[in-house]
């Protein structure tokens, strides 16, 4: 990897926060073109702050993707969330509050109200506005959007079509400090390659089993080793109940040979190599409510 370019240029921090399941994790992979952070229709897909580096000839972007901010805080891992959301605004330059075109929910409000104290100038991005067929609704809807708090500016965009996306970016770059990039200018996130198997692993089960087992489980790694081109992981997902690990495994093992299958498939695009995967299915009861279990499988604060 190289060293980071001491030219200066616009470089810094933009968080992107909103409620669950707003789109934050579809808008930071397409901004940067390419898969850093999971995304599936499922709220609280996210669960750890993840850095994604825009490397743009005239500017360097740093996202940072984090869960979405949300009511409750009942178990260790709902405080987890909120607490990985909340901090992230402490330390950037430019916040994006993203929303959904036409659905402004309780849930906004409660975001926004968490920004009241945010020194950082908040840009709102009005998300899925390709969903809007009559194009003439985006004008009061921008207008009502504005009307909400002193934004620096308001930009309707598609992350799902990656429509606008250079609008957004050029507000947020009105936004950032001059100085020498901050990371080497070929590093597109903080995260190594065993983090994102995980994560890997487990967006196939929020896929493929969102409904059944929507919080209860997680991904460890192993083990991960490298062989040239080749990828060797084994990885165990821990449920809260045994009755959960029978439905992950499926008859005759088809649900987690499925799940495994499709994982490998979405590592072997991302890494460019061949992957060897191996899956185990444990119990470990009462995992999501328990903060020495989430600090042991990788929920601490810094990430």
């Amino acid at each position: 990897m190289s060293k980071p370019d001491n030219t200066d240029l616009p470089a810094g921090f933009a968080a992107l926060v909103g409620r669950p399941n707003v789109g934050k994790s579809t808008l930071l992979n397409a901004l940067l073109g390419q898969k850093v952070s999971i995304a599936t229709r499922k709220p609280q897909t996210t669960r750890h702050r993840i850095l994604g580096i825009h490397q743009r000839d005239d500017a360097q972007i740093i996202y940072v993707d984090t869960p979405g901010l949300h009511e409750g805080g009942r178990t260790a891992m709902n405080r987890y969330l909120n607490d990985a959301a909340g901090s992230a605004l402490g330390d950037v330059d430019a916040v994006v509050m993203l929303t959904e075109a036409g659905r402004w929910t309780a849930a906004d409000d409660r975001v926004l109200q968490r920004l009241e104290g945010t020194r950082a100038p908040v840009i709102a991005a009005i998300n899925k506005v390709d969903r809007i067929r009559d194009k003439n609704q985006l004008l009061p809807e921008i207008a009502q959007v504005d009307q909400r708090r002193d934004f620096a500016a308001v930009v309707p965009v598609s992350a799902q079509k990656a429509d606008n996306l250079d609008t957004l970016e050029a507000a947020i770059i009105a936004q950032l400090p001059s100085g020498p990039a901050l990371f080497p200018r070929d590093q597109v996130t903080d995260r190594g390659e065993s983090f994102m198997a995980a994560e890997l692993v487990r967006e196939q089960l929020t896929i493929m089993l969102g409904d059944e087992l929507p919080y209860a489980s997680t991904v460890e790694i192993e083990a991960f080793e490298q062989e040239g081109r080749l990828r060797r992981i084994a990885a165990i997902i821990w449920v809260e109940r045994s009755g959960q690990r029978r439905i992950m495994i499926g008859e005759g093992g088809s649900r987690i040979k499925q799940i495994g299958a499709q994982a490998r498939h979405e590592m072997e695009r991302l890494f460019d190599a061949r992957v060897y995967l191996k899956l185990w299915v444990k119990v470990r009861e009462g995992w999501s409510d328990d903060a020495r279990m989430l600090q042991a499988l990788g929920y601490t604060q810094h990430q």
